[in-house]
């Protein structure tokens, strides 16, 4: 009966979620951001309403190719009857709103409840860029794993120490669990060049410099078109001292990671190996939902395994592994509450 009345809070809390997500701008990426050869970025124009008819009719047919997980919700669990699900989440841009200011990127009570709901009945994990504290700052849940810098620190299940990256530690409340951090060998090298990207961009008005741990986000959201160019030269210059680095581009963010071979779509397998779920498991059913690029790599082992249901966030048209498509975080909460429900009434 509990488990009912927070479902039925969580579905009076989501016309609150949808209100949210329309007052953030998800998928604001100008092109000529990513394209080195630009001197200049395009400014955003008001849009004809016949290219708004255009848009729709394209993301129309997108979606035939990567039909609505709210819409295949019902066929999705029918033939998800009798498997264990796993639930992996990325979290900015699916949990959460992408907002100009990364420190305020903050989960909403519903969708908290909704994670909560969701880790009550199947194992749940959120992979993010982030650092994995800060995750957890955001999301304040003890009863889901967290993988921070994509992957690169991963708090996972207690278990038999295989690895001389695994290590022993305890939560705040006493609780064991692996921390398992393949690029520890790179920490001094991240700490020298977060003091040099600092001191590179500073005249750079908008820029902001996160440190994820075992990786760097270079945020431009908030910086002038006319000025990106030269971010984007600074960094590189900084770049070309640490050979053993390369640059990747999420939304609004270049990202400085280690050169090792190890990615979302690695933390998802680690993670199913560590809670039970090995390669050749048939019954294991695993659910990745996320909408950045690095978000494909994890599609990309779903779609290797033939298991699962990759699901990608996006508002438009976009090239991608995911088999199903939910169109904001407000669907991602609709999704969740009910995959809860569903968890709830088959246990």
């Amino acid at each position: 009966m509990m488990m009912r009345d927070n479902i039925e809070k969580l579905y009076q809390a989501l016309g609150f979620q949808r209100w949210l997500a329309k007052t953030h701008d998800t998928e604001s990426i100008s092109k000529a951001r990513h394209d080195k050869n630009s001197a200049k970025r395009s400014v955003p124009k008001p849009t004809a309403p016949n290219e708004l008819n255009v848009i729709d009719a394209n993301y129309t047919s997108w979606l035939n190719e990567h039909p609505s997980a709210l819409a295949s919700f019902k066929g999705m669990m029918s033939l998800a009857k009798g498997k264990r699900i796993v639930v992996f989440l990325d979290y900015d841009g699916t949990l959460s709103p992408i907002v100009n200011d990364p420190d305020s990127a903050f989960m909403s009570d519903p969708m908290r409840s909704a994670v909560r709901e969701v880790a009550r009945h199947f194992p749940t994990a959120i992979i993010s860029g982030r650092s994995r504290r800060k995750v957890y700052e955001f999301v304040k849940l003890d009863e889901v794993y967290y993988a921070g810098s994509h992957g690169m620190d991963i708090m996972g299940p207690p278990r038999l120490l295989k690895s001389k990256y695994q290590t022993k530690a305890l939560d705040e409340k006493g609780n064991e669990f692996t921390v398992f951090q393949p690029a520890q060998e790179f920490l001094p090298a991240i700490g020298k060049m977060l003091n040099e990207l600092e001191e590179e961009t500073k005249s750079i008005e908008g820029v902001m410099i996160e440190d994820n741990r075992f990786c760097i986000s270079v945020h431009y959201r908030q910086v002038q078109d006319e000025e990106y160019e030269m971010l984007e030269e600074r960094v590189q210059s900084v770049l070309t001292r640490y050979p053993r680095f390369h640059l990747t581009r999420g939304k609004m963010v270049l990202e400085i990671r280690p050169s090792i071979k190890w990615n979302k779509g690695n933390a998802l397998e680690y993670l199913l190996d560590t809670l039970g779920y090995a390669k050749n498991t048939e019954d294991v059913l695993p659910v990745y939902i996320g909408d950045d690029r690095t978000d494909e790599d994890a599609f990309k082992v779903l779609q290797g395994r033939g298991q699962g249901y990759p699901i990608i966030v996006s508002s438009t048209p976009r090239d991608t592994m995911a088999s199903y498509s939910l169109h904001d975080p407000s669907e991602v909460l609709s999704f969740l509450i009910r995959l809860a429900r569903w968890g709830g009434l088959s246990t």
